[in-house]
């Protein structure tokens, strides 16, 4: 079969994947999805529990809606705020249900490899004339598929950054690398404990006011929050002048805990060993301003310290990115938080998305690698630019139709915090 009557692959069942299924759909493109889940959106449902800060304004894609309408299904309100299990319930699981979709989206099929067909990633003739192989497990069997392009919006989620600064891998189950549902279905293994939240980003908010909430009904619960970074006023947002007013309280709520002295807060610190006392509590080694210290005993840690790209499947790929962030190559100094920390990118497309294998597209959150801000809308505009150019739309491809909401922490003052003895400090 020649490449242009192959189909297009996307890996990953997520929204941005599923975003650029709808848009291919649109275009009359076809396209075969495959998600490692036994269920599209499975990483949502993780911390389905959670209440999203931006609306579902942001977090539906155009296509997908025009997909939904065509066959009279009502949209969620847009000026809602989706809990996570809901981006999977109220729009996933019906856009994956039209019959546009359904065919062409495989669930359990994990893809653990993908190569030009019959070139490893030295060979330069014909290459791109060739196919894309994609090898997918299923059910125990390796199966083999050809693609004229291939679309990897697997996302981070499933791959959390270590704890331990520099690296080091850890195994420890009173360590929770995810959201766990405190309010609900963990509340048991969190409620009169000893706990530490490292990280400093939302999922971390959310797991301080979880366990803020919990200290209510269970007021033996201690609360100690680990940040790695200085206390810097952009640590808490942008407030009211965060255009997304939920990701702005979120800050400021945090914020106000801090000032109250609510949580024994650890700026600048650095773990560097775990370990168990006699009685099996944990210990956490850690260096702060040049001094090691014991932190602890803990019963539970949480580290809410972020997520970082899995490339093992890419091996025979020729793909780059940054050496420090490994985003993609050309949205590093857009995203860079040792540049700024505002979280405010400027919409991209399918120009900054290439990759050196042609027709080969690393999308979504994975496009960003381990920075920490990424919004749904940016990866719907990702693929709509990419499908675009796929189907031989250049004017469409290099047009920007995303206007993104400020985060109000470069482009006005930040919120003023308590810092004893230190000048505030403003971002970029």
């Amino acid at each position: 079969m020649k490449n242009s009557q192959l189909p297009v692959a996307i890996i990953g069942g997520g929204p941005v994947g599923m975003a650029a299924a709808a848009q291919l759909a649109v275009k009359g493109q076809d396209f075969m999805l495959f998600e490692a889940g036994s269920e599209l959106g499975a990483n949502f449902l993780d911390y389905g529990h959670v209440r999203l800060f931006s609306t579902w304004r942001y977090n539906m894609d155009a296509a997908a809606k025009q997909l939904l309408q065509k066959h009279g299904i009502s949209l969620p309100d847009e000026e809602h705020l989706p809990l996570g299990r809901e981006i999977v319930t109220e729009y996933l699981k019906p856009l994956g249900e039209l019959p546009e979709m359904t065919p062409f989206i495989h669930l359990n099929s994990k893809v653990v490899h993908i190569s030009r067909k019959g070139l490893d990633k030295m060979k330069d003739r014909n290459r791109e004339e060739l196919p894309f192989l994609l090898v997918i497990e299923q059910d125990g069997r390796h199966i083999e598929f050809e693609a004229k392009a291939a679309i990897d919006a697997t996302g981070t989620w499933r791959n959390p950054n270590p704890l331990i600064s520099g690296g080091l891998p850890l195994n420890d189950d009173s360590i929770h690398f995810r959201l766990p549902d405190i309010p609900g279905k963990d509340r048991r293994a969190f409620a009169g404990k000893n706990i530490a939240v490292a990280g400093s980003g939302h999922s971390a908010f959310n797991s301080l006011l979880d366990l803020l909430e919990l200290q209510k009904t269970a007021p033996e619960t201690t609360i100690t929050w680990i940040v790695r970074g200085e206390l810097k006023p952009s640590l808490f947002g942008g407030g009211a002048s965060d255009q997304l007013a939920a990701r702005g309280e979120l800050g400021t709520r945090i914020k106000e805990i801090i000032d109250q002295g609510g949580v024994n807060l650890i700026p600048e610190c650095f773990i560097r060993k775990i370990e168990r006392n006699e009685d099996g509590k944990i210990l956490l080694t850690a260096i702060q301003k040049d001094a090691e210290k014991i932190i602890g005993p803990f019963d539970e840690v949480i580290a809410n310290t972020g997520s970082r790209p899995d490339f093992s499947f890419l091996g025979e790929v020729r793909y780059s990115f940054d050496s420090s962030l490994e985003s993609v190559s050309a949205l590093a100094p857009l995203i860079d938080p040792n540049v700024h920390s505002c979280g405010t990118v400027r919409p991209h497309g399918e120009k900054e998305l290439r990759q050196p294998e042609k027709n080969f597209y690393i999308v979504g959150a994975k496009s960003y690698g381990r920075a920490p801000t990424f919004l749904l809308a940016t990866g719907y505009e990702q693929v709509r630019s990419v499908v675009a150019y796929l189907t031989g739309d250049q004017e469409a491809a290099n047009r920007v139709e995303l206007s993104l909401p400020e985060t109000g922490v470069c482009s006005s003052r930040s919120i003023p915090v308590n810092l004893i003895g230190k000048p505030s400090v403003a971002c970029c």
